[in-house]
């Protein structure tokens, strides 16, 4: 009886946290079809699908914003990921001189006030001509993705024992090998959530985006934001199940490497 009780608690906290999730982005798929929706109607008056086909049609800048944030946020992600990981794995492994030092400037970009920080980094990158480029923004934004990146892998590698890649050398294993059967499967569910982390991060600035980019580098959020502040709510609410897809799709694609882990 206590485990058919158990059962069912646990069954309850998946629909809950569920819901908590689903909810919202229900409202807003509702929100993106609906004409006329106003307090306190449960459903829309009226349906159109005048946002979605705005939104699909590329109108407004929105293809080419789309374009440029899978850009950034990949090129983002496969940095941070590079860089993280043999930060993460000295972090976790080997103990220094100033690893506290080390670890407390990995924690100041996740500190600061992001607004503070764009701030002090625009008028460097204006002296440096990075500002409003491309390459300005991929750099900004890896200010902010790297240090998440470096904490989950570095959590990763603390579990992480570096004798299995000995036994395989001494086995006669080469380097690729050892990384390829033995470091890369122990450490693939930690090293899929950092990268995830990492396109996340980039994938959502907006701030960082707006002051280094200038307005030129046109992402998903930019347009989100002047969308939603001009009052247009079918089109902001298509747009931004538009911004939702890729991060759920990402989760839908590594989800097996947390089931086996």
């Amino acid at each position: 009886m206590s485990a058919v009780r158990a059962a069912t608690r646990r069954v309850l906290a998946v629909i809950v946290v569920a819901g908590c999730a689903l909810i919202p982005i229900g409202t807003v798929l509702v929100g993106s079809i609906a004409s006329r929706w106003f307090w306190p109607s449960l459903l829309p008056a009226e349906l159109t699908l005048r946002g979605w086909n705005y939104v699909v049609s590329g109108s407004g800048g929105i293809g080419t914003a789309f374009a440029t944030s899978i850009a950034v946020a990949f090129v983002v992600m496969a940095l941070a990921v590079a860089l993280a990981l043999p930060a993460a794995r000295a972090l976790a492994l080997h103990t220094f001189r100033g690893k506290r030092a080390v670890t407390f400037t990995l924690l100041l970009p996740m500190l600061a006030p992001p607004l503070a920080a764009a701030m002090g980094l625009h008028a460097v990158f204006l002296q440096v001509g990075l500002a409003d480029s491309f390459l300005g923004v991929v750099l900004v934004h890896l200010i902010a993705a790297v240090p998440y990146a470096t904490f989950v892998l570095a959590g990763t590698f603390s579990g992480f024992d570096p004798d299995w890649e000995d036994q395989a050398r001494t086995l006669g294993a080469n380097s690729w090998s050892v990384w390829r059967r033995i470091t890369f499967p122990a450490i693939a569910p930690g090293l899929a959530l950092a990268a995830i982390l990492a396109f996340v991060v980039s994938w959502s600035q907006y701030v960082l985006t707006l002051l280094i980019g200038g307005g030129r580098v046109l992402t998903v959020p930019l347009v989100l934001v002047a969308f939603q502040r001009g009052g247009d709510e079918a089109v902001a609410a298509a747009l931004s199940i538009v911004f939702v897809a890729p991060v759920l799709l990402l989760f839908a694609l590594t989800a097996p490497l947390f089931e086996d882990a």
